[in-house]
């Protein structure tokens, strides 16, 4: 078996949240619940996904900060805010109180660009602005600098009994370095590593220069570390759907390989004009997708990686696939629990 250079340093997963719209406490719950076992497996991260408008994860730092006073090691992130939905200045509060509660927990993961179907949204969202808003990176070099403690104002001290600050309140001092840019580009991957980001590479990536998925990722890591002043230390996680079934029933098995096979068509060329390519789901034995893994040449450059749940499994399946990747996968790449 062809190895990874290092072993596997970092394991995380990422969740989407789904909840039925009759019964939202219920599928919250249950994304706090799977935070908890990731936990208790030993996992070092857990990521939420961010859905508006959808039954989904609205609101992934009101969630993590449930999840950080019910957990007490593993990391929280965010994969990842869309920027285009969010003041900068107001989501720094918040990510920086959540980071506090948590003890310095926070991995906040962000991109930008122009909400989703925004033609549909924007007079709800931007009523007075929404010609005028900027959804390109000035949005992340701002939530940047109020995060890492840059002025807001330049007023600041004491006006009768209340006194007030120049710059974000709480500042969590290492939250700064904690800041993860979701990028499917190497434009987006050079930004990243200019402002001294960390990157977050998913299972979406933009086809310009190749269509081999392992080969536009590769380049996207290289361009974000050779930008970025740490260099070949610059933190790069990867994140792909992997689906281990060493501990599923027939029945789980059976519902994997149709959810697999329903997707895979979409991985064999671009789709769209903008040409996003979308890596295939890793289904079978941990050792299996382990020799995936370590065939695939972004894989080859990371020590950390952030696996991907399917979107529509339930609980129980989640469970299944969340504790074989622990005790079965993770060590196989060499990863080793932090219990």
């Amino acid at each position: 078996m062809q190895l990874a250079s290092e072993p596997l340093r970092k394991l995380g997963f990422l969740t989407i949240g789904l909840f039925d719209e009759s019964d939202p406490r219920r599928g919250h719950e249950s994304t706090l619940e799977i935070i908890e076992l990731g936990e208790q497996l030993g996992f070092d991260s857990a990521w939420v996904r961010h859905r508006h408008l959808q039954y989904g994860i609205s609101s992934p730092v009101a969630v993590l900060a449930a999840a950080s006073q019910r957990t007490d090691r593993i990391e929280l992130g965010t994969a990842v805010i869309p920027l285009g939905w969010e003041n900068p200045l107001r989501l720094a509060e918040d990510l920086a109180t959540v980071d506090v509660l948590s003890g310095g927990r926070l991995n906040p993961g962000v991109s930008v660009g122009p909400p989703r179907y925004y033609d549909k949204v924007k007079k709800a969202l931007y009523p007075d602005a929404a010609d005028a808003e900027d959804f390109g990176y000035e949005r992340v070099r701002r939530l940047l600098s109020f995060v890492r403690g840059e002025p807001v104002t330049d007023f600041s001290g004491t006006e009768g009994f209340e006194v007030f600050s120049d710059r974000v309140q709480p500042h969590s001092p290492g939250l700064g370095r904690r800041l993860w840019y979701g990028g499917g580009s190497l434009r987006s991957a050079r930004w990243a590593g200019e402002h001294g980001m960390n990157l977050l590479t998913s299972s979406v990536v933009k086809a310009e220069e190749s269509e081999d998925f392992g080969e536009i990722q590769l380049s996207h890591i290289r361009t974000f570390r050779a930008h970025h002043p740490d260099g070949d230390r610059a933190r790069v996680s990867q994140g792909l759907v992997v689906i281990p079934t060493d501990g599923a029933t027939r029945e789980q098995r059976a519902k994997y390989e149709a959810y697999v096979q329903r997707r895979t068509p979409r991985t064999t060329t671009p789709q769209g004009p903008e040409r996003v390519m979308f890596a295939p789901d890793l289904l079978g034995t941990s050792v299996q997708i382990a020799e995936q893994l370590h065939a695939h040449p972004a894989f080859r450059e990371v020590t950390e990686v952030a696996f991907a749940l399917p979107f529509t499994f339930d609980h129980a399946d989640y469970v299944q696939i969340l504790t074989d990747i622990a005790t079965k996968l993770g060590p196989e790449l060499g990863w080793r629990a932090t219990l």
